[in-house]
């Protein structure tokens, strides 16, 4: 009995050890990654609550351009509008707008209207 139990845990042993483990290669990764094309989508936002071009303006761009999903931001302070270009798998108009609403605490800045654009903006550098 004790033979059977030796020889049945180095088969075990043995048959797991040869086991090859199939790890992400970059062409699997990159596989992946095709598969979700990104959507991209703008929007143009009408912004209340700016009250100067560097602190408000500035700002709303710099916070969103941060944000996962939007690869293009641009606040004006003269018109009261931001445009934005997003990934429509990651993000909506609405999402956009709430950010908006919550930079410093959420009393600031409000959207009051938001239109979807034919163009797609792309980021300059």
């Amino acid at each position: 009995m004790k033979k059977l139990t030796l020889l049945f845990f180095s088969i075990f042993f043995l048959i797991s050890c040869n086991e090859a483990k199939k790890e992400a290669s970059p062409e699997n990764q990159k596989e992946k990654k095709e598969d979700i094309v990104a959507n991209y989508k703008s929007v143009e936002v009408d912004i209340e609550g700016m009250t100067c071009e560097i602190g408000c303006a500035r700002t709303i761009e710099s916070k969103l351009s941060k944000v996962d999903g939007i690869s293009y931001s641009k606040v004006s302070f003269e018109d009261k509008k931001g445009q934005f270009t997003y990934d429509a798998n990651k993000l909506s108009k609405d999402d956009i707008a709430n950010k908006i609403g919550e930079i410093a605490g959420g009393d600031l800045y409000s959207v009051t209207k938001t239109v979807e654009i034919d163009k797609i903006f792309k980021k300059t550098e």
